[in-house]
């Protein structure tokens, strides 16, 4: 089912869509691909001699960023669909956002993003047998956090790769999602388009992360 929505599902999408946008993304993807080894490093200010890859690194430039990209683009959905929700609401042990009206069996969703990179050394042996598993295990992690959310509210775990795979759920909620922005908006595509939003947004990212992680050029000459 992921390697599925990361193939066909985002080939259906993107069909009829400029072509030069596909090959910005596959020029992308085709990147992240190489080997770990051949990534650029992250150069670590508070320690020289601890440079690692700028797609793992907590500390690199542009995760904070693209977290928050994510989130707006989960609440600018909702507001799509005409959901209203809050963003970070307080007393919830930090999720990314809380819908405030009932969004199935009378009880309000919670939602948390988070973005992972397959090819960490906890995740590259798993992801090299088959797509979507660091995502699974990212949303796992995401589920243990939650537990004590309350029963009054629903919870779901959004895990992105940066290769592209989300986890299971995920793309059932935005099935969901999109189905609701079709409802209101009346073009059945909405749920394709969200997900080609949410392919390119961390595309982007990647870029922005790929470039920060470049070593600077002296220009002192």
């Amino acid at each position: 089912m992921i390697q599925r929505f990361n193939a066909t599902l985002l080939h259906e999408s993107f069909a009829g869509e400029n072509s030069s946008d596909d090959r910005v993304i596959i020029s992308s993807i085709n990147f992240c691909l190489q080997p770990r080894e051949l990534l650029p490093r992250f150069k670590n200010n508070n320690n020289n001699n601890n440079n690692i890859n700028g797609f793992i690194c907590r500390k690199a430039p542009g995760r904070t960023a693209r977290h928050h990209a994510l989130n707006d683009l989960v609440a600018r959905s909702f507001a799509s669909a005409g959901i209203p929700v809050t963003k970070e609401p307080s007393g919830l042990f930090r999720t990314d956002g809380l819908t405030l009206v009932p969004w199935q069996s009378g009880r309000s969703l919670c939602w948390d993003v988070t973005v992972t990179c397959p090819l960490a050394e906890s995740y590259v042996t798993g992801s090299a047998h088959e797509a979507g598993p660091a995502a699974e295990l990212a949303a796992s992690c995401k589920v243990e956090k939650y537990a004590n959310i309350g029963s009054q509210y629903l919870f779901a775990p959004i895990a992105i790769e940066t290769l592209g795979p989300l986890n299971t759920s995920a793309c059932q909620f935005f099935g969901n999602l999109g189905r609701k922005v079709s409802s209101s908006s009346g073009n059945d595509r909405e749920g394709a388009f969200l997900l080609q939003r949410v392919s390119v947004l961390v595309q982007r990212f990647n870029a922005v992360l790929l470039h920060d992680s470049l070593p600077t050029p002296d220009c002192t000459d």
